[in-house]
């Protein structure tokens, strides 16, 4: 049985409750995987004492859109300057070699670097399942995930639409639907864990409307009401994916999903870029959540979410790094930075404010997940917290603010600790839960031979179907 932890004297401690209430002076204790009691001046003789003057403490951030294969093929030279859908077709010459091994360093690697820059609960979007290999991708991220210690939120994605039949993928990358559910099934009694503080919690993803059949999607939104797991995929990205569902299915990407049974509620869609006012309050009246992934969206040049919109309308919106191959980074609070930015070109620089932010990145977050045991520090919550130290030069200066100071400052986000599940993942910016210079090294392993394997066969960019 681990002590309790008691963090002392903390410069700022941002709730994220209701008030968005900031104690000064602060302390928080935990006992297990639970928060006891937040105030000033707490004591316990048992507890390990965190010295965290000039500390700022905000509840563990949550990311909720991840493709942690993509760690493999960060910054490809000949991806580097290219749009989604010439982007998608490229990679999937080179993921089509995907092993179950090569899944787990990816899923390794990327996990390490959210949880060194203070996320400690993420999703991820596995859709890519090469025939010449097992099902086993998730079961290996799932491992991986178990080790660090991070609190996971696995998605079943898939494609089962091909070239041949009017899609995006190349036919050998899709995957036959009955196995598609099959699977999914499999992953949903093997590993989701429905109840309070779960570690691990499987959802059902397939890819994208122009990857997907409409039978699937309607069929898997049955199966993940029948299943009690939530729903997820990409929508409204981009401007080819509006042209690509006017012609197949003469509607926008909204009413298409709509139209499959995808929003009673129990869903959430990666990007939303492009929507009109009026879908903006249907997301809001169906409780339908938004990954808003503004790194990827700027690099992909998709264009920027309005967010603001959704924000205002009531829309549960949370945060997501992406693959990181559209990123092309796993840093968390690099991607608040983004937000921070991003919106003030959009929407005007009062649109929006750093606190705003950072309720999407924590109880934004949990909302989109269907949580309400983390994103937020008080009794009775999951003990997932990250703590910055305000004491470096990169901060000095900008002390007057000291919560906002983390997303107008900074240049290391790496935390001092990271908490998740009352355990300490990582101190003073090095990982405990696993040597880091060995997981990079395997992961860079990994995507050299995957890169070795594709070279023959992969597709060159901008050949993808007319």
């Amino acid at each position: 049985m681990r002590p309790p932890l008691l963090i002392k004297n903390a410069l700022r401690v941002a709730l994220m409750d209701d008030a968005r209430t900031e104690l000064a002076d602060a302390d928080v204790l935990i006992k297990g995987r639970v928060i006891i009691a937040v105030g000033r001046g707490l004591e316990d003789d048992t507890a390990q004492v965190l010295d965290a003057r000039g500390c700022v403490v905000l509840p563990g951030l949550v990311n909720t859109h991840h493709h942690l294969c993509q760690v493999l093929t960060r910054n490809l030279p000949a991806a580097q300057n290219a749009k989604l859908f010439d982007w998608l077709v490229y990679h999937y010459g080179i993921w089509r070699h995907l092993t179950p091994e090569s899944a787990e360093a990816g899923a390794e690697a990327g996990l390490a670097e959210l949880l060194l820059t203070g996320c400690t609960t993420s999703s991820d979007h596995t859709y890519l399942f090469p025939r010449a290999t097992s099902n086993e991708l998730i079961d290996r991220q799932i491992e991986a995930a178990r080790r660090l210690g991070i609190r996971f939120h696995p998605t079943r994605g898939s494609m089962s639409v091909g070239q041949s039949k009017g899609g995006l993928p190349p036919d050998d990358v899709t995957q036959d639907e009955e196995e598609i559910l099959k699977d999914a099934e499999r992953l949903v009694k093997a590993y989701h864990d429905p109840g309070p503080y779960s570690m691990c919690r499987v959802g059902l993803a397939p890819c994208a409307p122009f990857s997907v059949s409409p039978e699937l999607m309607r069929t898997s939104a049955q199966q993940a009401k029948r299943w009690d797991v939530r729903l997820h995929t990409h929508l409204a990205e981009t401007l080819d994916e509006e042209i690509y569902c006017l012609e197949r299915y003469h509607q926008r990407p909204l009413e298409f999903i709509e139209s499959v049974g995808w929003l009673e509620g129990n869903a959430w869609f990666a990007h939303m870029v492009h929507l009109k006012p009026e879908e903006v309050r249907q997301l809001a009246l169906t409780r339908t959540g938004v990954a808003h992934c503004p790194s990827s969206n700027f690099r992909l040049g998709s264009g920027i979410a309005p967010v603001r919109d959704y924000l205002d309308a009531g829309v549960p919106v949370g945060l997501g790094v992406d693959g990181s191959a559209s990123n092309d980074s796993g840093d968390m609070m690099g991607e608040l930075r983004q937000c921070l930015l991003a919106h003030r070109v959009r929407s005007g620089v009062a649109s929006m404010p750093a606190r705003d932010v950072l309720w999407m990145a924590t109880r934004g977050g949990a909302a989109v997940l269907g949580r309400d045991d983390i994103g937020r520090i008080g009794p009775g919550k999951a003990a997932d917290l990250a703590v910055f130290d305000l004491r470096t030069v990169d901060y000095a200066g900008a002390l007057s603010d000291p919560v906002a100071a983390l997303l107008f400052c900074g240049t290391s986000h790496r935390t001092r600790w990271t908490i998740a599940n009352g355990k300490i993942i990582a101190e003073q910016g090095r990982l405990l839960t696993g040597d880091e210079n060995w997981i990079a090294e395997r992961a860079n392993r990994a995507a050299k031979e995957l890169l070795e394997r594709s070279c023959s066969a992969a597709v060159p960019l901008g050949a993808r179907r007319a």
